[in-house]
């Protein structure tokens, strides 16, 4: 039996492939699991400092939610669902790695809310993006009511929640959702230049500044600024620090042990 999700390492950049193209990557409670279990195993391991999501062939990143299931469904195992699906999401955020999701066709529902879960997003010219919860009946109750404002603000955000509509690349791009729109024969080698780019800073640094950028969104200025501030201090206390404001100094490219 094929598996739903696939793995493969590359060097310190973990891919993670939906692997259902057969029904548009759609996430079941097999695939969600499996995504849930590798990233919990992925948080602990510091050989791995990336993790790219996409989708198994060209058409889809991951049409949403399995619409036969949750038709089927009692309301007790749709909670069930969006609760795991919450869980994997909000593991994504916080799993001290970079992460980015390369969108090569279709990101609907709560496959736009995966994406929406981590650092970056890149996305073919073309590809449909949204939330079209709505339209079924249903609600974006995987995430999407709730990081789709932070990502492109209350008003563009209600208006897509609200109607079902969904948008190219393109215009996903110009309100924010999306990083930068890509040429899908281009998709993974941008997503891994990032990546390798971002791999080069010190991981200390690179994982408080998220931190500080995640959690400073739910607090006011003063206790987003404090905790910047207070992380600045924290960095400071690191090798990586030294190794950094030495390099500077003297001119040499610092080499970072996250230490």
């Amino acid at each position: 039996m094929e598996k739903s999700l696939i793995v493969e390492q590359k060097g310190k950049i973990i891919h993670l492939t939906l692997n259902r193209p057969s029904v548009l990557n759609a996430l079941n409670e097999t695939l969600l699991l499996e995504i849930n279990d590798r990233l919990r195993q992925i948080k602990k391991d510091t050989s791995i400092h990336g993790v790219i999501f996409t989708g198994a062939g060209d058409r889809a990143f991951s049409a949403g939610a399995d619409i036969k299931y949750l038709n089927q469904a009692s309301p007790l195992q749709v909670r069930k669902l969006a609760q795991l699906a919450i869980s994997t999401n909000r593991l994504i955020e916080n799993l001290g790695k970079i992460s980015i999701a390369l969108i090569n066709g279709f990101a609907l529902g709560g496959g736009l809310e995966l994406a929406e879960a981590c650092m970056f997003r890149f996305a073919v010219p073309g590809a449909q993006h949204g939330h079209p919860e709505v339209r079924i009946g249903a609600v974006a109750g995987w995430g999407g009511t709730t990081r789709l404002p932070r990502l492109i603000g209350k008003s563009r955000a209600t208006e897509l929640l609200l109607t079902g509509d969904l948008i190219d690349s393109e215009e996903a791009a110009e309100i924010g959702l999306i990083h930068r729109v890509v040429p899908y024969k281009n998709l993974l080698k941008e997503g891994e230049s990032l990546l390798k780019g971002i791999l080069k800073n010190s991981p200390i640094a690179v994982n408080l500044t998220w931190q500080a950028i995640h959690r400073g969104l739910d607090m006011s200025i003063d206790e987003s600024t404090q905790i910047g501030a207070d992380y600045f201090g924290l960095v400071a206390s690191t090798d990586d620090f030294r190794e950094g404001t030495s390099g500077f100094i003297n001119k040499k490219n610092p080499h970072y042990r996250g230490k």
